[in-house]
């Protein structure tokens, strides 16, 4: 997009077919504006960031010929580079960005107490027999004014996902810690995206804007082992119903609305930027990436625009929460927990493998309870299910394992270390149980 005022007609019918003709002879551009504005929250897409700086992909790869499911089941297992990326510090992660027009540069990458992340990392995860791996991307403290991405910090993502390509790994893109409260959006406020009806034009905007840039940084240079994710976790922050989906509460219903809204045109935005992005796998998420919310009426797939149609379910799956996440919760990995998980697998295999929509588990793991022998037999079963249903799996790292005095299990979700790259938990060797299990 050379101009940074472009801006594209995008709008349903006119009230009448006799008007729309008539102002389609006249001025047609401004006929699909003027039904546009006719039609209940239709957003005009409108491009708003400066070029100046703008990242381009300049290179050129041949996309390749596999399938939305065949580039599922090659990713098998991959690992998530959590807490890097998409760490932040210009706000939280309820209310988002602090609201400076400023960049906070790449120092962010360590905010969150992992090291910069090098060459060496990654060529650790592939030594260590992952297929792939995920690149969890916070965008908000890296924008100026007009909802212009840092140059630096799209540079420094192309860079680590330049080292995971050439390692011969699958990579996950997407926008991270990017939701906002709906009382903290207002329009222009360059702070992120909800879910809820309040805040549709505001979050249309935002992501509108950021994935015009990332397609544009990441296009042709890049084959089919790229993957785009619309966004992570798309919730309510704050809400009771932040973290589970409830088919009778009003707030989810509209939530779930707004979510599908915006995975549209998120893979609208990338579809338009043309190249390898017009055929690239995208993974699109129902709401807070739930199965629950998946498998609900109220989520469906966005209409897929190119004839290739990759698309692929974005589900987090740290199950079951009894033994996975809960603290305390069970030590034990039991049959209650495998008829648990062997529930939400067949669901989903049945709601959208068997009908062609592949499934990814971006996000999944066991809490470290001093429990390795029980997580190990979690990590064969959980991961042996995935294969069974050619899904992909991707353990979540975010590098904290040992388990304080205090005795909370809560978020220790670290396996790798990144500094000397070796692995915790070898005896017996939990990450190595997972990936035989898959591959």
């Amino acid at each position: 997009m050379k101009n940074a005022q472009k801006k594209f007609c995008f709008g349903k019918a006119a009230k009448t077919a006799l008007f729309a003709a008539a102002l389609a002879l006249i001025f047609p551009c401004h006929a699909k504006k003027a039904a546009a504005k006719d039609a209940a929250n239709e957003y005009q897409k409108e491009a708003l960031y400066s070029t100046q700086n703008l990242v381009v992909d300049k290179g050129s790869k041949e996309f390749g010929s596999l399938s939305a499911a065949q580039i599922v089941d090659a990713m098998k297992f991959g690992w998530n580079l959590g807490n890097t990326l998409d760490a932040f510090a210009g706000g939280s992660e309820k209310n988002g960005w602090s609201g400076r027009n400023a960049s906070l540069g790449v120092k962010t990458e360590t905010n969150w107490g992992q090291p910069k992340t090098t060459q060496a990392m990654i060529a650790g995860i592939k030594a260590k027999g992952f297929s792939a791996i995920r690149i969890p991307i916070s965008w908000h403290d890296h924008i100026y004014s007009s909802y212009t991405i840092d140059s630096a910090w799209m540079k420094r993502a192309k860079e680590i996902v330049d080292w995971a390509i050439g390692e011969g790994l699958y990579v996950i893109i997407n926008v991270h810690h990017d939701n906002i409260t709906p009382a903290t959006c207002t329009p222009n406020g360059h702070k992120g995206f909800s879910p809820a009806s309040s805040c549709i034009d505001e979050s249309k905007r935002y992501l509108y804007n950021v994935w015009s840039q990332i397609t544009t940084a990441f296009n042709n240079g890049y084959d089919e082992r790229l993957v785009f994710e619309t966004m992570n976790e798309p919730r309510l922050p704050g809400d009771k119903h932040e973290w589970n989906w409830e088919a009778g509460c009003a707030a989810c219903k509209d939530a779930a609305k707004c979510v599908n809204e915006l995975n549209q045109l998120c893979l609208d935005t990338i579809r338009e930027s043309g190249g390898n992005n017009a055929k690239r796998l995208v993974m699109v998420p129902p709401y807070v990436a739930a199965p629950t919310s998946a498998v609900s009426g109220a989520f469906v797939m966005p209409k897929d625009p190119s004839p290739d149609g990759r698309l692929a379910l974005s589900v987090h799956m740290y199950s079951p929460y009894n033994f996975a996440m809960e603290s305390p919760g069970s030590k034990n990995f039991t049959d209650a927990h495998k008829n648990d998980l062997n529930y939400w697998f067949d669901q989903l295999n049945s709601k959208f493998v068997k009908k062609g929509i592949p499934v990814v588990i971006g996000e999944m793991g066991a809490t470290n309870k001093n429990n390795d022998k029980q997580r190990a037999a979690w990590f064969k079963f959980f991961c042996g299910k995935t294969k069974a249903c050619g899904m992909a799996a991707f353990l979540w790292d975010n590098g904290q394992w040992q388990v304080p005095s205090s005795g909370s299990y809560d978020e220790l979700f670290g396996y790798y270390n990144r500094k000397e790259q070796s692995w915790y938990f070898t005896k017996p060797d939990l990450v190595e149980a997972g990936i035989n299990a898959r591959n």
